[in-house]
């Protein structure tokens, strides 16, 4: 092995001694307050398992989350899509080798940006659904923005890995996807909101959910395990896990 020497912790490896790390894609921005949370996640990670001053390599692309919150709102998902597959084949041309999606609600388009790269896309569904069935839960708990519970696009996924998914009745499902756009979006942490998604919570527990999934990225910013009664399935931690252990595998990767 060749080493340098350094003056301060004397010999070290150079660069030849590094491990090969995939380049990961970030599409984020939606909101930016959780994409910062997958940049340090990645970070921290990659540090943690390689040692040193190691660190992820990644190419982030972050859009105006203003302009597709209006798409969303106004159902013109095509629309939102066409900003996301363009965002997508930048980070590809970029130099990303795979690519993670920084939003659940948007993965309502991700198979239209799987088909418009060459790069495998690691859907956050696919992970999420993994850790529960892991754990060896079968039914569980969604909280996430309305478009989440509500459409069938993620519950559908999800239910696909063997899961029974239970939502929220209407009302906590209007006070949390308030809290997601209102106030975790905007780097807004109230001790109120907290209490009324532990409330929905224990709703859905006693409707016979073994485990909950923050099914929005923002979420976590707000919701610990210690919040609710059952175990909770954090999908900004699990997306990012996969995709280190991803860029850290030696196998080659295909698309999904």
């Amino acid at each position: 092995m060749t080493t340098s020497t350094s003056p301060t912790t004397g010999p070290r490896p150079t660069s030849t001694d590094h491990p090969r790390q995939r380049v990961i894609g970030m599409l984020g921005g939606m909101s930016w307050e959780s994409t910062a949370e997958y940049y340090r996640l990645a970070n921290e990670l990659v540090r943690d398992r390689l040692g040193g001053l190691h660190s992820a390599r990644l190419v982030l692309s972050s859009v105006d989350f203003a302009e597709i919150e209006a798409l969303q709102v106004t159902g013109e998902w095509d629309r939102a899509g066409d900003i996301l597959v363009a965002e997508a084949a930048r980070l590809e041309a970029a130099g990303a080798e795979l690519l993670v999606l920084c939003t659940n609600t948007m993965h309502k388009v991700a198979d239209r940006i799987q088909a418009a790269v060459g790069i495998p896309l690691l859907h956050l569904a696919d992970t999420t659904a993994a850790a529960v069935r892991t754990a060896g839960l079968t039914t569980v708990g969604l909280l996430a923005t309305g478009f989440t519970m509500e459409q069938d696009f993620y519950r559908d996924r999800l239910a696909g890995h063997g899961l029974t998914v239970l939502i929220p009745d209407a009302d906590d499902r209007a006070a949390v996807h308030r809290i997601i756009y209102d106030e975790l979006c905007r780097g807004v942490i109230r001790e109120e909101s907290r209490q009324l998604y532990r409330q929905a919570i224990d709703r859905l527990v006693a409707a016979g959910a073994e485990g909950i999934i923050l099914g929005c990225t923002e979420i976590e910013l707000l919701i610990r395990p210690a919040d609710s009664p059952v175990p909770v399935y954090p999908t900004t931690r699990l997306h990012v896990e996969a995709a280190v252990t991803a860029a850290l595998t030696a196998a080659p990767l295909d698309a999904q």
